[in-house]
């Protein structure tokens, strides 16, 4: 009897049009009667199921080294990487690594990269297509924004998260993978706003991904980006062939950007350089030798995206710059900020009278624009007490609390407070609050000390620690004279009645937490050495409580109000003496 051969069958993964989750589809392609089962295809299913253990079952860690990524150690298997990947390949027969935990190797993803940058996140997709051949879906956390009405399918996550995976896939050589993340660039090119298709061309132009190049560029060439933003984004090499295109004259090629007066523009950039130099002095010089004016110069919008938050300051000191002015693309000086989410620049603004609720040309407002770059895993990244909290989530908390009201305006409280009859006394118990504010939620008091230049100001001098002093409330400078040392006192009682002001303002909640902490139990927790030994034990142990409940109050503030920060006092009539790490005595 003949036996005809059975048809070849094959197992093919082929990428359709993305799906909101970022997965694929697989096609199976199979010859015969559907009936029958494909021994090939379920066996190659068998395999990829089984390999997948290796990264997502404890008890099959077997790996042989280490990759570390965002400063997290990830498990690899050489053989497998290196029968996947011509990089791996080669990178293991030409380096051992360092020696990690049990002497295995250990490699740096920011040492294996030659340009970009791959996430924790990434890496782990990544690697189980290199173990299984199977896309997983993108994780949410990372590919998506926290606009509660954005579909994610052009919002900044989810093409950072692409491009993430590009340069995995093109750096160590996964061609397959080039392929497909090339096809979902390329779909969000015609989608994205065109500031978000910059670091598409960024990637595509390190990956040589030239049909990609073409379109970022013809799409970036008939968008309004000013020269200055392409020239700072994108490699010297696009820039000239985006301005090429632009002089082009077409119809639909940027029409509406204005004509460019070469002098005019010259003066411009003179002073765009001067703030790159953060010489404000420079640009003041500019402005006179010439009939630029800021505005004209876009000098605070500069300033609010590529310099340092002091020279902004300086810039907004001047007096001579509009805060709420609007750049030839409709933006604000607020809108600029918000893109590069720098808290001290953001609550600047405000204090300065930049109008939160001022709206783009295509309808965003600031916390707006703010929440569709902010990804999920950043804006609940959880903060503990003591630790610096996240740039995003303050951003967007300071500006939804501006939203529902103007914080600066006909906040009394604090300067009825701060009218003293004794100035020492409560310079010493601001110092101590702001002390404590910075102990328990330093990136919340540092934002509101830069903002209120309280770093600027000598710190007011603390009382001696030393048993049987009574401490001294001023050190006594023999070269400063009534006046001089009045002045003194005042700079810097002003500049922490700011900080306190801003404090309440914009973290308003955890400064209960904070008020609790000082007025109702530190000050008598601060005689822990008085007392007989017995007493002193139960006054540390309530201390011990105190701390646990500071700590539980501090994370309901933050799941419930999203917002976290310092506070001035509500504080006592009678004043207190309080510090950290002294004791001290009551008056």
């Amino acid at each position: 009897m003949a036996y005809s051969a059975e048809p070849s069958s094959s197992l093919s993964f082929t990428s359709s049009s993305p799906l909101s989750n970022g997965s694929i589809s697989h096609n199976v392609s199979c010859s015969g009667s559907e009936s029958v089962p494909n021994l090939e295809v379920i066996s190659l299913s068998k395999l990829s199921s089984s390999l997948e253990q290796l990264l997502v079952d404890p008890g099959c860690d077997f790996s042989d080294a280490d990759i570390v990524v965002e400063g997290i150690p990830v498990g690899v298997h050489r053989c497998i990487l290196a029968s996947r990947s011509r990089f791996f390949r080669e990178l293991f027969k030409r380096e051992k690594g360092s020696s990690g935990k049990g002497g295995r190797p250990k490699y740096s993803m920011s040492d294996l990269l030659p340009y970009g940058d791959v996430g924790y996140e990434a890496f782990l997709v990544f690697l189980s297509y290199v173990y299984t051949g199977k896309l997983k879906p993108s994780p949410m956390e990372v590919s998506t924004c926290v606009h509660n009405v954005c579909a994610h399918d052009a919002c900044r996550p989810a093409i950072n998260f692409v491009v993430e995976l590009m340069y995995a896939a093109s750096v160590f050589q996964m061609p397959d993978l080039v392929s497909i993340f090339e096809r979902r660039l390329l779909n969000f090119v015609g989608k994205a706003l065109p500031d978000n298709v910059i670091p598409i061309l960024v990637v595509a132009f390190h990956c040589q991904l030239n049909q990609l190049i073409a379109q970022c560029i013809e799409r970036v060439a008939r968008s309004d980006i000013d020269d200055i933003s392409i020239e700072k984004g994108l490699p010297d090499e696009v820039v000239k062939k985006i301005k090429v295109l632009r002089r082009k004259p077409q119809e639909d090629c940027v029409s509406n950007l204005p004509p460019v007066d070469p002098l005019h523009e010259k003066r411009i950039r003179r002073i765009h350089k001067a703030l790159d130099s953060d010489d404000v002095e420079l640009v003041k010089l500019l402005l006179t030798e010439s009939n630029i004016t800021l505005d004209e110069a876009n000098a605070l919008h500069y300033a609010a995206a590529y310099c340092d938050p002091k020279v902004v300051t300086e810039v907004l000191d001047l007096g001579l710059a509009d805060v709420n002015l609007r750049n030839s693309r409709g933006y604000t000086v607020l809108h600029i900020a918000v893109m590069r989410k720098e808290p001290s620049i953001i609550v600047l603004l405000l204090t300065k009278g930049a109008r939160a609720s001022e709206l783009t040309s295509d309808g965003q407002s600031a916390v707006s624009i703010c929440r569709r770059l902010t990804r999920p895993k950043d804006y609940h990244s959880k903060t503990e007490q003591g630790q610096e909290a996240n740039k995003d989530r303050i951003c967007i908390d300071v500006l939804e609390r501006e939203m529902r009201r103007n914080p600066m305006a006909g906040d009394t409280s604090i300067s009825s407070q701060i009218m003293p009859d004794d100035l020492h006394m409560e310079l010493l118990n601001l110092e101590n609050r702001v002390a404590i504010a910075r102990l328990l939620f330093p990136a919340e008091a540092k934002l509101a000390m830069v903002v209120a230049h309280t770093e600027a100001t000598p710190e007011f001098p603390k009382p001696s620690s030393s048993k049987g002093s009574s401490g001294n409330l001023m050190e006594v400078d023999l070269n400063e004279t009534p006046t001089m040392q009045n002045k003194r006192l005042h700079s810097r009682l002003e500049a922490l009645m700011k900080t306190v002001r801003l404090g309440r303002c914009y973290f308003p909640h955890c400064s209960e937490v904070l008020d609790k902490f000082i007025v109702d139990d530190l000050p008598e927790l601060f005689f822990l050495e008085s007392g007989s030994s017995d007493e002193q034990k139960v006054k540390r142990r309530r201390f011990m409580e105190l701390k646990e409940e500071v700590q539980k109050a501090f994370t309901k503030d933050k799941a419930e109000l999203s917002l976290s920060g310092l506070s001035s006092s509500s504080s006592s009539s009678s004043p207190r003496k309080f510090g950290t790490n002294q004791k001290v005595r009551k008056l």
